[in-house]
């Protein structure tokens, strides 16, 4: 029976972490950054402006602000599906991740990229793969806190 060698590392922790900051890319936060703050800036720019564009003809603001979320949420889906929205979020990164157009963004892209394998078994079964868990868990967690609120008020 022959004594079993132990594995020793080829390099230490700091030579390691030298290559790594080597070869890893550099970030680009100066850059990024005012572009993230100026494309979601102007993605809340043009909801307040249609915003007061409903409202200027005459709708509550209740309603104003549903037409707002509807138009935000249409206006990014057709965006994404011409290709324009993808080129935004090369441009803004973070920016467009504003919560309406960002989550209507992630429901149509899956969509497109399976539509080749028909409307059941690709756009259909695909459409929720990235939304699909953030809606399950929005009808979960709406469950919950609705029966916490029943039974708060039976007391």
């Amino acid at each position: 029976m022959s004594e079993q060698k132990k594995w020793k590392p080829k390099m230490d922790a700091e030579h390691y972490d030298r290559l790594v900051q080597k070869h890893s890319p550099q970030s680009k936060s100066f850059k990024t950054i005012p572009f993230a703050f100026l494309i979601g800036g102007l993605i809340c720019v043009v909801g307040q402006l249609l915003l007061t564009w409903f409202t200027s003809m005459g709708a509550e603001k209740e309603l104003a602000g549903t037409l707002v979320s509807i138009s935000l949420i249409t206006l990014s889906a057709i965006l994404t599906g011409i290709g324009i929205y993808d080129n935004i979020a090369k441009f803004g990164g973070a920016g467009t991740l504003v919560p309406i157009t960002g989550f209507a963004n992630a429901v149509v892209s899956p969509a497109l990229e399976f539509k080749s394998e028909g409307f059941i078994l690709g756009l259909g079964a695909k459409i929720f793969i990235i939304a699909g868990p953030v809606i399950a868990y929005g009808i979960l967690a709406s469950i919950l806190y609705g029966v916490i609120y029943w039974i708060i008020g039976l007391f």
